[in-house]
């Protein structure tokens, strides 16, 4: 297990991603837990590009609840279809907002989130929990993010 993380800020997106991601493989290696393995992402990936929040939202009964988390005090349950978690949810794919005032039905966790992107983490195609990314930029995510952090999930043992 790696335990220091080398931190790339001068380089492009796709770089840090690059670097980040066999590094975010070692913290994983050997560790079978999900929740620890879900806290070393959130920290990894909070460290190297600095996001406002990023965190995972795990699927119990009816409802996601958070999990393991990196920046301010989040919602604690979203409900199937609610905010983009739960819309990311339901639907079982990635979304992108540009602009979270403008997704209809968005939650506001933190008055300083300005975009966000949701990825689903899929079990035998059912989704089972979602990574969540906020940011207090406009814009800040595209597909190279979808991309990377889709990269991210699939090291996830679920």
């Amino acid at each position: 297990m790696a335990e220091d993380l080398i931190i790339i800020k001068t380089e492009s997106k796709e770089e840090q991603y690059r670097s980040l991601i066999p590094q975010i493989e070692a913290l994983l290696s050997g560790e079978d837990d999900l929740i620890a393995n879900l806290a070393n992402i959130t920290a990894a990936l909070k460290e190297q590009f600095g996001w406002l929040w990023v965190g995972f939202y795990l699927v119990k009964e009816e409802e996601l609840v958070l999990g393991p988390f990196q920046g301010p005090v989040a919602c604690t349950r979203i409900r199937l279809g609610k905010g983009v978690c739960g819309k990311a949810w339901q639907d079982a794919k990635t979304i992108i907002v540009d602009d979270v005032e403008e997704f209809p039905g968005h939650i506001a966790c933190s008055s300083s989130s300005r975009s966000e992107i949701v990825l689903p983490l899929l079990k035998n195609n059912i989704v089972v929990g979602v990574l969540d990314v906020d940011s207090t930029n406009l814009s800040e995510f595209d597909e190279m993010d979808e991309v990377y952090l889709s990269r991210v999930i699939d090291l996830i043992s679920l």
